[in-house]
């Protein structure tokens, strides 16, 4: 993923709600199960985590997307944002090209 590619899904994210909230068993089997749900159904998912769980933030979303097969797009404070790409009948986000023009204007 590019670094373009990342701040347009990071704009998208921050206009959306949080999805899934992560209490204090941090990542369980059925937290996991809810952002593959979550995923399945927008590509781009907002995770949050209660204050009540101890488990390094970071971590966590490092390996909610191993689990998912996603992208960890940004952690920042106390949520993280996933992103996995829908099968061409259910995509829904179109990124920005990986590659550009080459060389910016305005020089």
């Amino acid at each position: 993923m590019t670094s373009k590619q990342r701040a347009f899904l990071k704009s998208l994210a921050s206009k959306e709600d949080t999805i899934v909230q992560i209490g204090k068993e941090a990542l369980t089997p059925e937290n996991t199960a809810a952002i593959e749900e979550a995923l399945a159904a927008r590509e781009l998912v907002k995770v949050g985590v209660g204050q009540n769980c101890l488990d390094d933030i970071t971590t966590m979303a490092v390996t909610a997307a191993e689990r998912t097969r996603a992208q960890l797009v940004q952690v920042i404070g106390r949520k993280f944002i996933l992103y996995r790409e829908g099968r061409d009948d259910r995509k829904k986000i179109e990124l920005p090209p990986e590659r550009g023009s080459g060389h910016k204007s305005g020089r």
